[in-house]
């Protein structure tokens, strides 16, 4: 009763009309094909949070904020919040981190194995804003750009930021961030930590699921001349994990809180992970005229991922190089470069390296006032090697294409169609190569697998007034060799042939000054057309973990000059389990909700705010099998802070 009072409450504003004359949204820019446009002229679906809207959400870190105010479907991996699920456009929270490219500042956070992005190392209130691109930027990102891209952008800090916050369930989050911003010099630095005790019971070492994040960031951009910037940054994060094992549909149904049990039926200790990440970046930005620039970065991560419980220990090293030139005048906009990436992961008997090579260039051309044309190509060799301690050295390598073309039209100042297709592909990331027996634990190589590769087709409708900006877009994407694991067995392949297709929905809509209400609505279908693994079981059946309904509605207000209410409620069909290719097991995802209210009041340089989330307690999980279901966002927590700025 009480959920389908808030959705009647946020309806019936969202069909109000506005009270007064004079409100106006701001305008929507976006960066993503390497120069800045209105979102409405771009010829490609985008969605964007800006610094405003990440503010006044009453998030705390860049993981609730995605969860609660994005169209992407995303989840703690398991419990791991640091490197969450992140499925965009049906490719499922198991496998859809690995078809996303996210930038930081430029920097790609992919990595070479199956892990996500790690996002635990940015904080949230560093962040300018979030731009989405879907069904596009492969020519600029290339592997792994196959549902899109997803760029953050940090800010310009000038002065010192501090924030603390308690919460329960041991919950901790703090910040300090200090900058200056002058002609000469841009420096800024920051500290973060976020932490919980953990949601379930304590496992037999008297442990629960807990998680710690510290991060420290650095950067400085120095312009001895305004045509030339020369720019540095470092982050390093550390991150320990524990996961809740699995538990069984009647272990969670009695309480989520539950300690999985192991084949005696003795309660298991929780998966301990460390995840540490040190990462720098140096480049040079170059006005060589009002349209030519040029802009050479270097880029290095050194990253150790270790199991204690499995004395599993990877250290991961990655250096990228990037050299790009641009030209932007009134009419013509265009970006060439080349990209380098070298990956190694080294364990204690093999290390395996994965080698990108790219070429790219883009052009966009506004041929008339009210149309701009848009064309893009990259080529790309990938090359792996495989060297095992004992034995003969293996190798393969790829190469692969993408384009895209596109075209955006506006009608008059307040509607635009826009259309483009794309062509992506997706390298096997190098976890795909190898199995792991988990009763033993060993690790094996199981032999090179096939790249994925798409093609994508997009059309959509920018509709904007003083008070209401909607954007609708429609896609449908063929699929050659989707790459999956094949349950049972947990060996990596390729699905055949597969598609995706689905209708996309954003509306922000200004009730009255200081209310503003907003909704985000996906529907997504992934079907599966042919594969000869399961001797065809799968053929026609809908790809697991996909649910076909995504809703975000938001409703904020300011009360009051110096006080805010933000009220958000998340909600996701239900949908096939993970392993359930063949649509035929017992047991299905159950859906997401999560109902969340945020306050926050200004005096003067201080900011109190207080949230709470998961309001009515709904039981969230991931089902990956039969009495295969692991508890996520399972109880209702809240926290109570105080932010200074001077």
């Amino acid at each position: 009763m009480k959920k389908k009072f808030l959705f009647s409450v946020i309806a019936t504003l969202l069909t109000t009309p506005a009270f007064a004359e004079d409100l106006q949204l701001d305008d929507v820019t976006v960066r993503s094909s390497g120069f800045e446009r209105k979102d409405t002229d771009t010829t490609y679906s985008s969605e964007i949070h800006t610094a405003k809207q990440i503010e006044s959400s009453g998030a705390s870190t860049l993981y609730d904020f995605l969860a609660q105010q994005s169209s992407l479907n995303i989840l703690s991996s398991f419990g791991n919040k640091a490197t969450p699920s992140i499925n965009l456009r049906g490719f499922g929270s198991e496998n859809g981190a690995q078809n996303v490219v996210i930038t930081l500042n430029g920097q790609r956070l992919n990595n070479i194995d199956s892990s996500s992005q790690l996002l635990a190392g940015i904080p949230l209130s560093n962040i300018e804003r979030i731009e989405i691109s879907k069904g596009s930027g492969s020519v600029l990102y290339g592997d792994g750009a196959t549902a899109g891209a997803i760029q953050i952008y940090t800010k310009a800090k000038t002065g010192i930021t501090a924030s603390t916050s308690w919460g329960n369930f041991g919950q901790q989050s703090h910040y300090a961030t200090a900058g200056l911003n002058e002609e000469k010099l841009e420096l800024s630095a920051n500290l973060s930590h976020d932490s919980h005790d953990g949601f379930g019971k304590k496992d037999p070492s008297g442990y629960r699921d807990e998680f710690t994040s510290n991060t420290q960031n650095a950067r400085v951009k120095i312009k001895p001349m305004e045509s030339f910037r020369i720019f540095a940054e470092a982050t390093s994060t550390r991150n320990d994990i524990r996961y809740a094992p699995s538990l069984t549909k009647a272990q969670f149904k009695d309480s989520p809180r539950n300690v999985g049990l192991n084949f005696l039926g003795n309660p298991m200790d929780y998966t301990h992970q460390a995840l540490d990440s040190d990462r720098w970046q140096i480049g040079t930005e170059i006005d060589l005229s009002p349209s030519w620039h040029v802009t050479a970065s270097h880029y290095r991560e050194d990253k150790l991922s270790e199991f204690y419980n499995f004395n599993s220990k990877f250290h991961y090293d990655q250096e990228a190089s990037v050299l790009d030139l641009r030209y932007d005048d009134a009419q013509v906009s265009a970006i060439t470069g080349i990209q380098i990436n070298d990956g190694e992961r080294k364990a204690s008997d093999n290390s395996t390296t994965k080698n990108n090579r790219a070429l790219f260039a883009s052009l966009e051309y506004r041929l008339l006032e009210n149309l701009t044309l848009s064309s893009g190509a990259r080529t790309e060799k990938v090359s792996y090697q495989f060297r095992p301690n004992v034995g003969d050295s293996l190798a393969d390598s790829e190469h692969l294409s993408a384009w895209d073309i596109g075209a955006n039209y506006r009608i008059n100042s307040g509607i635009s169609i826009f259309a483009n297709h794309n062509h992506a592909y997706q390298a096997p990331d190098i976890d795909r190569f190898f199995t792991t027996n988990f009763f033993t634990g060993v690790t094996s190589f199981n032999g090179f697998i096939k790249p994925m590769r798409t093609k994508t087709t997009n059309l959509g409708l920018n509709f904007v007034t003083d008070r209401n900006r909607m954007k609708i877009s429609t896609f449908y994407s063929d699929l050659d060799n989707e790459i999956y694991v094949v349950p049972g067995v947990f060996t990596n392949t390729n699905l055949d042939q597969s598609h995706k297709y689905g209708l996309e929905l954003q509306d922000t809509f200004q009730i009255d000054t200081g209310l503003t209400a907003s909704l985000l609505y996906n529907y997504v279908r992934a079907k599966i057309d042919r594969e000869i693994n399961g001797s065809g079981s799968f053929n026609g059946k809908d790809l697991p973990g996909v649910p076909k309904h995504n809703l975000i509605a938001n409703l904020n207000w300011k009360f009051d000059p110096n006080a805010s209410l933000n009220v958000n409620h998340a909600w996701r069909s239900s949908a096939f389990a993970y392993q359930d290719f063949a649509n035929n097991l017992s047991q299905k995802q159950s859906i997401y909700s999560s109902t969340n209210i945020s306050l926050n009041y200004q005096y003067r340089h201080f900011t109190i705010f207080t949230a709470i989330n998961n309001l009515f307690k709904h039981e969230n999980s991931i089902q990956v099998a039969n009495d295969a279901i692991y508890p996520v966002d399972f109880v209702r927590t809240w926290r109570v802070g105080i932010k200074a700025d001077f």
